[in-house]
């Protein structure tokens, strides 16, 4: 019974990433904001605008996203580590599509780092940080950067290797 429901709650936070991504490229943010706990903590970025404390306050913030005409996001390695019967961390890889109304268009490669909450509806986001791996050219969003472990003491790069 303890084994089928971890399946059953893995299948339902996965679906909740999954329903984000899905909620943002058709610009659906009453339903993307119902994926989150009403009290919750998003950090998309060091700036102010890149971050919201609620629900509500996160469906206003991503009203930002009308600046772009479509998008498209990408979830992948989604890695779930529960912390008791309702609390689970979980951690995914997102690559996003973006395009301007003139065509143009910017990718950002990140992960999204979640912590996320059995509730009477189901599993909610509560605290979510996103990091950027890298980004094209075009994208000039400044959101939280991943910081890299430092190679060893004594490494350098085999000879030949391109930086």
């Amino acid at each position: 019974d303890r084994i089928m429901q971890e399946l059953l709650d893995r299948l339902a936070i996965a679906e909740a990433l999954h329903q984000y991504c899905a909620a943002l490229d058709r610009m659906d943010l009453p339903r993307l904001a119902a994926l989150f706990t009403e009290d919750c903590v998003v950090d998309y970025g060091p700036e102010d605008w890149l971050q919201s404390r609620g629900a509500a306050a996160l469906e206003k913030s991503l009203r930002r996203m009308w600046r772009w005409s479509r998008t498209s996001h990408h979830l992948s390695n989604v890695q779930i580590d529960f912390r008791g019967a309702n609390e689970a961390l979980a951690q995914s890889y997102v690559h996003a599509w973006h395009e301007r109304g003139d065509g143009a268009s910017a990718e950002v490669f990140g992960q999204y780092h979640d912590r996320f909450v059995r509730l009477s509806a189901g599993w909610r986001i509560a605290e979510r940080r996103m990091l950027m791996n890298g980004h094209s050219e075009g994208f000039a969003v400044n959101l939280n950067r991943l910081q890299r472990q430092p190679p060893p003491k004594g490494w350098s790069p085999p000879r030949g290797a391109r930086t």
